[in-house]
């Protein structure tokens, strides 16, 4: 089992910065691949950004050039450094971990989700 606890959500008014953080525990050694979702009230989740072990990053089309992911593994976290924040970026942020497979991921273990909020 991986425990995911995410951080770092809060109220930012358009054009700012956050940084979400996701600590990860457990049988962390199960997982080669973390990213972050988010679901705004009635969306779609979208997948935001994943990271694998090897280093293989993608981003989702709408926060290309603005958010960045990244890791410490010796900290077992993940980082989402979300720059140039939007109104439409207001969402509830999932961290996920899980098993990065040829075509995709399995995500396998969600944390409880942090609250983004951007104001106009």
């Amino acid at each position: 089992q991986v425990q995911l606890a995410e951080s770092g959500g809060g109220l930012v008014q358009a054009g700012g910065s956050l940084r979400l953080s996701c600590a990860a525990s457990g049988s962390i050694f199960s997982i080669n691949a973390m990213g972050w979702y988010r679901q705004a009230p009635g969306k779609q989740r979208e997948l935001v950004a994943s990271i694998t072990s090897g280093g293989t990053i993608n981003y989702a089309d709408s926060v290309k050039g603005r958010f960045t992911i990244s890791r410490d593994n010796a900290k077992n976290t993940v980082y989402l450094q979300m720059n140039s924040l939007k109104p439409e970026d207001t969402a509830v942020y999932y961290c996920a971990a899980g098993v990065a497979l040829l075509h995709g991921v399995s995500w396998g273990s969600w944390g409880q989700g942090t609250q983004v909020t951007v104001s106009s």
